[in-house]
């Protein structure tokens, strides 16, 4: 440096800069170092830049006025910068000779400002927008000309006038243009020309945000406000960036994918060639993906010491996305860096306050530079987290992406070995788990670097003794990892007792009218407690552990912090522990806190990962099927299908399945090919279309090919949508193939016509409609070649016929196409020009209908077997076929019947259907979709969902209620605590209060203990410190282990089983309409996902807030007790965190949702196309659907990406609150300093450096409390529904042997269903005595079942009464009623357990009753042959008995109760005739001496009863002896007749 600034001009003066309260820096370090520094900076950084700039080309951007400007400054600097060197030579010549370095700096600097210009130039032809290289040149420009800016008018003022004037101005010139660069640097140019931001409707502002913006992700606040005025919708939401899109990352994979086979390939083949010379090129039509090795030629390999190389998609994964995600590796290294400047600073910072003399400025320049270090660790890390997010989210599309490619594509045997289920499971929990692991993967070697740092800096401090503290924390280490793995035991087995609890609720909530009627409640709900018990016990000892791992956690800092500084003081007497080294340590300490709690986490997900890649890895390495086997550009003679010497086998392994065939097929032909079942017609369709083996032969075809398969497969989407298949919508074509295909009646009868949305599998849909949409589909994509795989077996015989005339058949739309049609119907042959005969895999005989008839071979032997049955359905007259036309519509219906009650946990669009074919079937019954109940539930799940299936005004309705949460929450809160118990919430409350207390206490001792080191009586109070110490962490870990104990062991458990008690009681005391009217996929929810969150995430969420509430305001509180000027500041600091609190939580809420309502359709859409591979091919739709795929992937990541957005808003804006305090801790700690000893200080600010993290947590917890706490509303509601009248009262109890004759009166009796419709029984009058039998008929609708039901008190009356044996049956107990009727109820209902639950759920009767019973109800010998004989289990439902069995055991339970009075609602269809007539005369036998009604269908039943009932339109019709009624010759007669039982 002395060369370079002469003698005069020393480079650096101690007393000038910092011993001094007016502190300057000389001139030659201004000179040097600080002109250099941005100079240095920019030419370092501008090869990698240009080289980015290179690659990158965004498209140019039209010079403004703006650009303008920056290039004219640049030039101004560089002249500016040359004047100073021109004058200088200029002073050479006048022989003033100055020292060197006012050569080079002016030199250098004129350079970099020439390279600055062309750098903003170059950016604009390059389309950068806002350049963040030049941001941080002209930044730190500024920087550094601050310092002689400030000298150099020091300098003036000191001196009379300046000396060297053209400098001076030239300076200030310089000074002037560098801030205004940067200030133009702040600003955005506009977007490119012709770049996709100007053509997207809604961009993501991302692309074209300026550098600061991008570092703050300033860019997002416009979404965080729009979501806090109004819930976010789809609509709102940014375009996906192009980068992240399917588009442009699922091919970046495959194509890495695609090379890592090749490459094992060549390997093999290279590897195979050095031993013998390769064998023939296999015939087989593969594209063998994996490289078809045989056995034999792996040992050989084997032996030659060199495997083949596996192709490892973990190698594709890192090609394709690892330079993306090196660019976060880089800023992770960065920040680890930079958060050990802290402790350092504050180091300083505590010595700084020793010195008495010491000069203020320093403690300033400390607290600034606290602060900006923390900020720049704030907007590294954030920048960190962004790169990491992002890569994972691509990694996902990815795999996604290929996933959903292969599968299109593999073979028959792959397609075994992994089910649809198990792929499935690979794109939803295998990519999931690449996802979560690239966000923490950086820990992998981040966490040990940040872990040796810290020991490197605490070994500074405290020497050796810090080894005592790291034993501690790797002693921690296993105790968590068992911990851990004993928690994950318990999780799995609560999943267990929940599932078992869900499946039971289900059964319930399906039979709850059975329950109801048979009085049953309190035995189920007891069951239901029983599960709930076990899992609550499992839950219970999940929180101990939890309490010891929290522990555990909570207590390690301190601990480490107490054997170290214990060990420090006691192994040499000259150790001090004074301030500096206590709280330096401490803030270390907490450092290392994180990477050691993350490494097992990270080790954890990185095996499970492992996992993941293997499956993926062995999917994707699947053989495909080989796009050539079949030949589609034959062009040759006449013949449209030709296979020469086929032999076919499912899998190359397998046996084949058909033997040397040839079959050709004319231009135009009609062929039906037949054979028993499984002889291989499907088989031979696929081998023409290319999905199975082709081991040896050739086949090709001419033209395009349709395919009808025999399952016909049905898209989600609809009706017509699915005959279009991605053709053209042409109106005359589409009616022609609808009438064709006789789907037009059907049409009418769907609510929506033809765009009526289908189900998934095409639940909505009979079978026989089903194939005939399928068959549309193939007729009108209008191609050369139709496979017809049997289309006609789904269909009723005339509709068979009408398709086979007017489509297939040789005057259908089809002709002159050539068709290949298989066919069981016989009746269709004569009218085909070829018939192929397959037997076991081989043609057997070929030829037209006449010539096989003469041969007398195989076929005509076939015909005999089947020709009775067909041609009897021929000989339906015409007639027949117009009438049934009509009955069409029940064709529509026939399978939903049971949907309705069956399917467990009916989701959305399911639910929908049944609406819509409720409203077809307009049955009383059937109202339950449509009621008005259904509006005013709580919709916060399914609000979304169903928004846009409501009328407009009810939407309003359910907006006004998602809104309403901000208002709930208090109350909610207040209910939860009331569950919890109120004494015991506070008592917790303070508890935790108690754990903070104890923790300040022994910080505020080890400052005390640290300030003895001033006062030099360190030795004497050793004991006393270390002991004092070691008693207030260990208090706070005592009570950090009550607390969870209490809290979440006892009282937030107590709170679960008390919150699902008053549910369950609550559906279960709920009047049967309420079932009709709530769907039981809504009160399954509240029992599934909302209890869940009860019993775990609650708990977890209060704990973690309460932790980190009580945390922040000790900080607040510590900081104002020291500094009372501190609280000046948290006012506005707080009113800065609470708005962005409440903008994040409001945003990052809906998001979620969206997010999560987006996901299910990828996986849906997928199962789907799984399921119709063989379809998807057949016409060629192979690229559309994939497309379909990708948008449904993007569409998901679309909501996805803005809620990791949101979180490093969030994160920035929170952690700069944090940086304020600690800048403001340190700052008053500054001031005060004359007040305060260095060990408060090092309190005040080592607390406020640990704030941040606990102010980040504490918005995510309330965030998610928010969502969480919702759930006790939900429940809440339920539990609060109406109930029926009470099960038993007390003081009405009848006597014990009521009814005694079993007389029944109705006086004056009228009931309605629910409030605000029609009565459906007016004014009934009638008295049955005791004994009678009564049979009850009429017209469907009359009231029949309705007035069975009052009986039951099931619907209660509207004016009137019933009285059963002179008691009022409206004032006793619903139990104590029903228990003594007797109800065989219509359908049957079992329950999952043993037989004899079934029969006798509270366990009264003895096993010798119960077998008599079952003789009576002739069970006896199905019973006694069943292994388990009484404990046989029934499946859900019953599904293991046929359906007369059930009716048996329904039967059975009647016997068994053995009431005065019996009600029998008589089985219409379910039952055959030889089952009924057993019914009845068991009814007859051992009902003798009881009252029974009996609601008949069948009117052959009642004939011998002692009066018949006749109810028309709910009033009494007729009422008498059945044969006094036949001669009045009314009603009933007129039914008689309609059944045959009269004349």
């Amino acid at each position: 440096m002395e060369r370079l600034c002469g003698p005069e001009l020393p480079f650096w003066v101690a007393n000038q800069t910092f011993h001094t309260d007016r502190p300057d820096l000389p001139e030659c370090f201004q000179l040097s170092v600080l002109s250099w520094l941005p100079c240095i900076y920019l030419w370092a950084v501008c090869p990698i830049y240009l080289f980015y700039l290179k690659r990158n080309n965004r498209g140019y951007i039209m010079m403004s006025i703006m650009n303008r400007f920056k290039t004219v400054f640049g030039l101004l600097l560089w002249i500016v910068c040359w004047t100073d060197l021109f004058y200088t030579f200029h002073e050479l010549r006048q022989g003033n000779t100055q020292p060197p370095i006012y050569f080079v700096t002016p030199l250098v600097l004129g350079m970099t400002m020439l390279l600055a210009t062309f750098l903003i130039q170059f950016e604009r032809l390059r389309g950068v927008q806002s350049s963040g290289v030049l941001f941080i040149f002209w930044f730190l420009c500024v920087l550094c000309a601050i310092v002689p800016f400030r000298s150099k008018i020091l300098q003036a003022s000191s001196q009379s006038e300046v000396n060297d004037k053209l400098r001076f101005t030239t300076f200030y010139f310089y000074f002037a243009l560098v801030v205004c660069e940067l200030i133009l640097c702040c600003f955005n140019e506009k977007p490119p020309l012709f770049s996709n931001v100007v053509t997207d409707p809604n961009p993501c502002p991302e692309a074209t945000a300026g550098f600061l913006s991008t570092m703050t992700f300033w860019w997002f606040t416009s979404m965080a406000i729009k979501g806090y005025k109004m819930p976010l919708e789809t609509k709102d939401l940014w375009s996906l960036n192009q980068r992240d899109s399917s588009k442009v990352t699922v091919p970046k994979l495959l194509n890495q994918w695609e090379q890592e086979l090749t490459k094992a390939k060549s390997d093999q083949n290279l590897s195979s060639q050095a031993v013998y010379s390769k064998p023939p090129p296999s015939t087989t039509n593969h594209t063998g993906a994996g490289g078809g090795s045989s056995p034999e030629e792996v040992e050989v390999l084997l032996s030659n010491k060199k495997a083949p190389r596996q192709p490892s998609f973990l190698r594709a994964l890192i090609k394709a996305f690892g330079p993306y995600f090196l660019i976060g590796s880089a800023f992770k290294l960065l920040q680890d860096v930079v958060t050990f400047v802290n402790p350092q600073l504050l180091r300083m910072l505590i010595s700084f306050t020793k010195q008495k003399g010491a000069p203020d400025w320093w403690g300033y320049s400390l607290a600034f530079l606290m602060f900006f270090t923390a900020f720049l660790q704030t907007l590294i890390l954030h920048r960190h987290f962004q790169y990491c997010f992002v890569t994972g989210m691509n990694v996902r599309t990815a795999v996604i992406g290929a996933i959903y490619r292969k599968s299109l594509v593999i073979t028959n045997a792959a397609k075994r070995s992994s089910t649809v289920g198990e792929v499935v499971n690979l794109m939803s929990v295998d990519a999931q788990r690449f996802m979560d692991l690239t966000t923490f993967l950086n820990m992998l070697w981040s966490a040990p670097l940040q872990i040796m740092l810290a020991l490197y800096f605490l070994w500074q401090n405290l020497g050796p003794s810090v080894l005592a503290g790291v034993a501690v924390m790797i002693m921690l280490i296993p105790l968590n990892a068992v911990i851990a793995m004993k928690t994950r035991a318990y999780q799995v087995e609560q999943m267990q007792y929940k599932d078992a609890r869900i499946k039971l609720m289900n059964e319930i909530l399906n039979g709850i009218k059975v329950l109801k009627l048979y009085a049953w409640e309190n035995s189920f709900k007891k069951k239901v407690l029983d599960i709930r018990q076990k899992e609550l016990d499992v839950l219970r000892k999940t929180a101990y552990l939890g309490a010891l791992s929290t522990m555990a956690w909570t207590s390690a800092p301190f601990l480490v912090a107490l054997t170290t500084f214990a060990v420090y003081v006691s192994i040499d007497e000259n150790n001090i522990l004074d301030a500096e080294k206590a709280f330096v340590s401490l803030s270390l300490f907490n450092i290392l806190r994180f990477p050691l709690n993350m490494l097992p986490q990270v080790i954890s997900s990185m095996v499970q990962a492992s996992v993941s890649l293997k499956r993926i890895e062995s999917f994707l390495s699947h053989e495909e099927l080989d796009p050539n086997s079949v030949d589609r550009k034959n062009t040759a003679a006449d013949f449209a299908v030709t296979v020469v010497n086929g032999k076919f086998s499912w899998a190359k392994d397998d046996p084949p399945v058909l033997h040397n065939i040839n079959v050709m097929v004319p231009q135009g032909s009609l062929l039906a090919v037949v054979g028993h079942v499984g002889c291989g017609k499907s088989s031979l369709l696929s081998s023409l279309l290319g999905e199975v083996e082709k081991l040896e032969g050739e086949v090709s075809i001419r033209g395009s090919v349709a395919y009808v398969p025999q399952q016909a497969w049905i898209q989600n989407a609809t009706l017509r949508d699915n005959i279009l298949f991605g053709k053209d919508y042409n109106e005359q074509k589409y009616r022609c193939v609808l009438e064709a295909c006789a789907l037009t009646p059907d049409l009418e009868v769907l609510p929506g016509g033809d765009m009526t949305e289908i189900g998934e599998k095409g639940i909505n849909l009979s079978g026989g409609q089903r194939q005939r949409v399928s068959l549309a589909r193939a007729v009108y994509s209008d191609t050369d070649v139709y496979l017809l795989d049997d289309p006609l077996s789904a269909v009723d015989a005339h509709v068979a016929k009408h398709i086979f005339d007017n489509l297939i058949g040789p005057e259908g739309c089809l002709k002159g196409k050539t068709r290949i049609l298989v066919t069981h119907g016989i009746s269709f042959l004569p009218q085909v020009d070829n018939i192929m005969v397959i037997v076991e895999g081989r043609v057997s005989e070929m030829g037209s209908y006449q010539e096989l008839l003469k041969q007398n071979g195989a076929f005509a032997e076939f015909l005999r077997n089947y020709s009775m049955e067909d041609f009897v359905e021929e000989e339906e007259p015409a007639e027949e076929i117009i009438q049934d036309e009509e009955l069409f519509p029940d064709d529509a219906l026939s399978n939903h019947a049971d949907m309705v009650d069956n399917e467990p946990v009916v989701n959305e669009t399911k639910r929908n259907f049944i609406r819509q074919i409720s409203i077809i079937s307009a049955d009383g019954e059937n109202l339950r979709g449509r009621s008005v109940r259904r509006h005013n539930c709580s919709q916060k799940k399914h609000g979304e969902q169903q928004e846009k299936k409501k009328p407009k005004e009810l939407q309003k309705l359910i907006h006004a209620e998602t809104a309403e949460t901000g208002r709930v929450k208090s109350k909610v809160f207040l209910e939860y605590a009331k569950a919890v118990g109120i004494l015991l919430s506070v008592f917790i409350c303070f508890l935790y209060g108690c754990q903070s207390a104890a923790a300040i206490g022994a910080n505020i001792w080890l400052s005390q203990w640290t300030n003895d080191a001033l006062t030099n009586q360190t030795q004497e109070n050793i004991h006393l410190r270390v002991g004092v110490y070691a008693a207030l962490g260990i208090a706070q870990g005592v009570f950090v282990l009550v607390n969870c104990l209490l809290g979440r062991g006892f009282c937030m458990l107590r709170a679960a089983k008390l919150i699902h008690c008053d549910l369950l009681q609550g559906v279960l005391r709920a009047p049967q309409g309420f079932f009709e009217s709530t769907p039981t996929g809504r009160l399954l929810n509240r029992f599934s996902k909302d209890v869940d969150a009860i019993d775990t995430h609650i708990p977890e969420n209060i704990d973690i807030w309460m932790r980190t509430f009580w945390y922040t305001s000790t900080v607040l509180l510590i900081c104002s007790a020291l500094t009372p000027m501190f609280l000046l500041v948290i006012a506005p600091l707080t009113v800065f965190y609470w708005w962005v609190q409440r903008f994040y939580v409001a945003t990052s809420r809906q998001l979620k949702r969206l997010e999560s309502v987006s996901r299910s359709p990828i996986y849906s859409h997928f199962s789907e196309t799984v399921t119709g591979t063989s379809v998807i091919r057949a016409y060629g739709r192979h690229s559309a659907f994939v497309l379909m795929s990708d948008m449904k992937v993007d569409e998901n990541q679309k909501c996805y990406y803005p809620g990791i957005v949101s979180n490093r808003w969030l994160g920035v804006r929170i952690e700069f609150i944090g940086n304020c305090i600690v800048l403001f801790a340190a700052l008053f700690a500054v001031i005060g300093k004359e007040n305060l000893n260095p060990g408060l200080v090092g309190l005040s600010v080592s607390y406020a450096l640990q704030v941040t993290m606990s102010l980040n947590w504490m918005v995510r917890m309330t965030s998610d409390l928010e969502n969480n706490i919702v759930a006790v509303e939900r429940v809440k509601e339920y539990s609060e529904t109406k109930t029926e009248a009470p099960w038993e009262i007390e003081d009405k109890k009848p006597p014990a042997d009521w009814p005694m004759k079993g007389n029944v009166e109705f006086h004056d009796y009228s009931v309605r269903y629910r409030e605000g419709l029609d009565l459906v029984l007016k004014n009934l009058t009638l008295s049955v005595k005791g004994g009678e039998k009564i049979g009850i008929v009429g017209r469907t609708g009359a009231g029949k079942s309705s007035m069975t039901l009052c009986l039951f008190r099931l619907l209660e009356s509207a004016a009137g009464e019933i009285t059963i044996d002179d008691v009022k049956i409206s004032e006793i107990g619903l139990h104590d009623l029903r228990s003594k009727l007797t109800i065989i109820p219509q359908e049957p209902v079992l329950f999952s357990g043993t037989l004899k639950m079934n029969l006798d759920p509270f366990e009264k009767y003895s096993d010798e009753e119960l077998w008599a019973v079952l003789e009576h109800c002739h069970l006896h010998k199905f019973v006694s042959n069943q292994p388990a004989k009484l404990e046989l289990e029934c499946s859900e439902g019953g599904e293991n008995l046929s359906v007369g069995q059930r009716q048996l055991v329904c039967l059975g339970r009647a016997l068994l109760r053995k009431t005065r009075i019996l009600v029998l609602d008589e089985a219409t269809a379910a039952i055959d005739l030889e089952t009924d007539d057993l019914i009845q005369s068991t009814i007859r036998t051992q009902f003798e001496d009881c009252t029974v009604f009996t609601i008949a269908h069948r009117l052959n039943t009642i004939m011998d009863y002692t009066r018949v009932l006749v109810l028309d339109k709910g009033q009494i019709a007729e009422f008498d002896t059945p044969t006094n009624l036949l001669s009045q010759k009314g009603i009933f007669y007129g039914m008689a007749k309609d059944a045959g039982l009269t004349q």
